[in-house]
């Protein structure tokens, strides 16, 4: 019997040592470095019969396998269409974001055997949720456990089409020493759980954590082994969450899905952007709206800006939902190339509903944003701002300007401010006008008068 060891691996990268260091030479990271106990790997048999077959590709017939559809269409959008049986999908997320909501929701939509389960409530717990989130299914197989041998042992049994386990970091495998959660339970646990899927062709979604940096729990490796990565996003002082793909096999990364929390669960959001627009003062200064791209679906948001003299040496330079140095560049920009004066104001920016902006094509809206406060002049509540500002202050295209355009003409605006190289491209509609601009300082220029 080969002689157990302790090595150290780091818990963001997965990079192994001997010894337990402070800083990963990998990545850099401090402190992440926790004990393994592992057995040393037997000597390869190269003698050993080779029981394996390969095939040509040419004769290789593979069909599209019909999906799961969890008739929650934001949820199959993110999917790719639905489930693939046979795929193993991580659904990640912050705690009390909505992820066990979620999942208990979408499996009373489906008319297929599903075991549901859990390591972190009870059986009556799950029920009373239920309840409240008014579910109820003959289909839908309840069981509390953490033992990751029982878990499969039971759905031999049960023979169910899905299997939700929540969450991978509860469960856990008797014949490893470690506890709960750590890397090497969660990586040999979510081996078992892939080849459980793949050998009986079993969707298994899997519900993990995230860490305070918002990486997911555990070793880096688990986002390779699965077939679909989603995170479930938003902030817990906003209503509004957001189901966005980083990795999937089967479908596109480029889509997402938008849900409103309420007292009885998650409800589908299907238009974004009338509900981001729905609560819109039309007559403040300091507001504007964009149109940003989202996966492939335009939403329209409002960007809105407060500038206030500061009694302090040091201005305040506060945003909610906008990149904190990409303020900043654009606030230089705006002091140097259009004569703003603003290092002795506090700078406050918010993005409505908890959105966060990771495209610059919002550049324009926050910088008109900015001088309609400084001004103290409101603009036109039917005029959309899109456009990426430059270091020289020049309007730089953005891409899928036309579903942009598209989505501000469904809700009614009827002036468009775009990038003159941008509008080349466009075609004149009847419903709204659009308005090429070269520079901020035109942009300013045009929108302080009648457009």
């Amino acid at each position: 019997m080969s002689k157990s060891k302790t090595k150290y691996v780091c818990s963001n990268c997965g990079y192994e040592s001997l010894k337990w260091i402070g800083k990963c030479p990998e990545c850099d990271s401090w402190n992440t470095f926790v004990e393994e106990i592992f057995e040393p790997s037997k000597k390869v048999n190269l003698n050993k019969k080779v029981t394996s077959n390969y095939y040509k590709l040419i004769d290789i017939s593979a069909k599209e396998e019909e999906r799961i559809l969890t008739n929650i269409s934001e949820f199959d959008r993110v999917l790719g269409g639905g489930l693939i049986p046979g795929s193993v999908i991580l659904v990640a997320g912050d705690p009390g974001i909505g992820k066990s909501t979620l999942a208990l929701q979408s499996t009373a939509l489906i008319n297929e055997p599903i075991l549901y389960v859990s390591g972190e409530e009870s059986e009556k717990q799950i029920k009373l949720r239920a309840t409240r989130l008014n579910i109820s299914s003959d289909s839908l197989f309840i069981l509390s456990e953490t033992e990751l041998e029982q878990i499969i042992s039971l759905a031999e049994k049960l023979k169910p089409k899905i299997v939700f386990i929540d969450s991978i970091q509860t469960i856990f495998k008797s014949e490893i020493e470690s506890s709960p959660g750590t890397i090497t339970q969660i990586r040999e646990c979510t081996v078992s759980l892939i080849e459980y899927a793949k050998t009986k062709n079993v969707v298994v979604i899997l519900i993990g954590h995230v860490t305070k940096e918002g990486n997911i729990a555990g070793p880096k490796i688990l986002e390779h082994m699965v077939d679909t990565v989603i995170h479930f996003e938003g902030e817990l002082n906003h209503s509004f969450r957001i189901l966005r793909a980083k990795k999937n096999r089967y479908g596109s990364t480029n889509e997402i899905g938008v849900f409103e929390m309420r007292e009885n669960g998650l409800v589908e959001v299907t238009n974004p952007s009338e509900l981001f627009l729905s609560e819109r003062d039309k007559a403040t200064a300091g507001s504007s709206v964009t149109a940003i791209i989202e996966g492939s679906r335009p939403i329209l948001i409002e960007v809105q800006a407060l500038v206030t003299p500061s009694n302090y040496g040091y201005p305040q330079r506060v945003s909610n939902g906008f990149d904190q140095r990409r303020l900043s560049i654009l606030l230089a920009v705006l002091e140097k190339r259009v004569g703003v004066k603003l290092s002795a104001a506090n700078v406050f920016l918010n993005i409505v509903g908890g959105i966060k902006i990771k495209e610059p094509a919002a550049d324009l809206a926050v910088c008109l944003s900015i001088i309609s406060s400084i001004r103290e002049q409101s603009i036109d509540s039917q005029t959309i701002l899109i456009g990426e500002v430059g270091l020289g202050g020049e309007l730089r295209s953005v891409p899928y300007l036309e579903k942009r355009i598209a989505e501000a003409e469904k809700l009614g605006f009827i002036t468009a401010l775009v990038p003159s190289n941008n509008s080349k491209s466009l075609i004149q509609s009847n419903k709204i006008k659009i308005v090429s601009i070269e520079d901020l300082s035109e942009a300013i220029e045009k929108l302080l008068s009648e457009i």
